[in-house]
């Protein structure tokens, strides 16, 4: 059909002459009610947005001289958020000349890397910026799930 033979169609019908595949030789168009259209798709991408899993990122603050106790409540709180299905952030903060010693750091994140085993991977190693260092862990995927 021709292109004035089809918009006369879609003009007839009150709907439009929507070019669908510009590539094809030659171009296919359809006749069809083009805000209708969009609007349906816009509902599409809305509900699929709705559906999609969100995944937040929770940070934990350390110091290279965090003691035992207060480590172990950090490392039960990082469990939880990744039972919950949050990435976790540790971040440790280094002040004054405790820069020096990146391996105070080092060694602290070693110590949550074996309490987190079995809950949590690492996503992101040990990275210093400035004066932090940052790494990210990231909920396990169980079988149960």
């Amino acid at each position: 059909m021709g292109v004035r033979e089809a918009l006369l169609a879609a003009q007839e019908r009150g709907l439009d002459l929507v070019e669908v595949s510009p590539n094809a030789d030659p171009p296919v168009c359809r006749v069809m009610d083009y805000g209708k259209y969009k609007y349906q798709a816009n509902k599409r991408a809305v509900e699929a947005k709705k559906k999609a899993a969100r995944v937040d990122i929770k940070e934990v603050k350390l110091r290279p001289k965090t003691e035992e106790h207060d480590l172990q409540f950090k490392i039960k709180n990082a469990k939880r958020f990744l039972e919950d299905g949050d990435k976790v952030k540790m971040t440790i903060m280094f002040r004054g000349r405790e820069v020096t010693h990146p391996e105070f750091g080092t060694a602290l994140l070693d110590k949550v890397i074996k309490e987190l085993e079995g809950i949590g991977s690492v996503e992101a190693h040990p990275m210093m910026a400035g004066r932090t260092m940052t790494m990210v862990f990231a909920p396990v995927k169980s079988k149960e799930k």
